[in-house]
């Protein structure tokens, strides 16, 4: 199996093509997301998930928000998204709990 000409490497179970990044690689996300990763892990632990499971949904989130990866050149930036952000926060928590449907 071939994909145009380029010569593929087994990494684990997983083809790769030569030059590419291997898959679940954080190189590429910048110093900001990686904190942010870090500390929705960290939250997800404190309730309970094991850490494989919460590494895998911290990274999802941060993808989510931010787009993945930041990508170098000059304007390729994009905005980022707090809709689950602010959804997660208006769902959970205790403070949220005792204010009625009108106040939110």
């Amino acid at each position: 199996m071939c994909l145009n000409d380029k010569t593929e490497e087994v990494v684990g179970s997983e083809f790769q093509t030569e030059g590419t990044m291997p898959r679940g690689s954080k190189s590429k996300y910048s110093s900001k997301q990686k904190r942010k990763a870090e500390h929705i892990e960290e939250g997800y632990e404190k309730r309970g998930t094991s850490k494989k499971e919460a590494e895998r949904r911290a990274w999802a989130t941060v993808n989510k928000s931010s787009g993945g990866g930041k990508k170098s050149g000059s304007g390729r930036g994009k905005k980022t998204s707090k809709g689950s952000s602010r959804k997660g926060g208006k769902k959970g928590g205790k403070a949220s709990r005792g204010r009625s449907k009108k106040k939110k």
